[in-house]
């Protein structure tokens, strides 16, 4: 039976817009505050995660000389600012929300940065290209858990099935197949591997329309090669 695409679910940092970079820079800093260097084995506690998530886990590495909800505020303060000032759309971020926007398909934000980075983000991107969304601390629990997710599909009123969601890094991946949604992933500091209803592509600029009704209609997994065709992949 054919699906036809109900909703397309967007992460923000380092789908959208190179705020992965800043944010990461931001952790860097904070860890040399500290006394610390942030290290490839700190990387999956950083990247796609919360601030306070991060925050511990900076706390932890200090063996308890420093607290966690003072870091995570210091993290946020430092990461806003380095988004107001420096935030720009990643390449095809613009151009497929357009399209998607154009074709009356709903989208959602679902991002695990805190709602003044969303906001900032959000207005830069065009308020009006989402449906809805969602930061962290507006759900129980926020990425790698699938809540974000979930709670976006409710607020949308969609199947997950007949979602694709746009992801970059393991642990938004990790969140968006719990919530069994179909996942285009474009890895940006992190590889990650094609899958069953896992189709990974190098940059949005190889990602259209049409290969995201593709995805749920089709729900192969593949790798999308640099000018945007797909290499089906079968199920195991």
């Amino acid at each position: 039976m054919h699906t036809e695409l109900q909703a397309v679910l967007f992460d923000m940092d380092g789908t959208l817009v190179d705020t992965e970079r800043l944010w990461r820079r931001a952790v860097e800093e904070e860890a040399l505050g500290l006394g610390l260097v942030l290290e490839d084995a700190d990387l999956p506690f950083v990247l796609g995660r919360a601030i306070e998530d991060s925050a511990a886990h900076l706390a932890s590495r200090t063996a308890g000389r420093a607290g966690a909800a003072r870091l995570a505020a210091s993290l946020e303060r430092r990461f806003t600012q380095l988004v107001r000032g420096e935030v720009v759309p990643l390449p095809g971020a613009v151009e497929l929300l357009a399209a998607v926007h154009a074709a009356g398909v709903a989208t959602a934000l679902v991002s695990a940065s805190p709602r003044p980075v969303v906001d900032i983000v959000i207005d830069i991107l065009g308020r009006h290209r989402f449906t809805t969304s969602f930061a962290a601390g507006e759900t129980p629990r926020t990425k790698p858990f699938p809540d974000p997710y979930r709670a976006a599909l409710a607020a949308l009123g969609v199947t997950p099935t007949a979602c694709v969601a746009v992801e970059d890094t393991p642990t938004g991946v990790a969140s968006a197949e719990a919530a069994d949604c179909t996942v285009l992933a474009v890895p940006s500091f992190t590889p990650i591997p094609a899958a069953p209803r896992r189709t990974v592509a190098h940059s949005l600029r190889d990602v259209d329309l049409g290969l995201l009704r593709r995805l749920v209609a089709e729900p192969w997994a593949g790798r999308c090669g640099p000018t945007g065709s797909c290499r089906p992949m079968p199920r195991p």
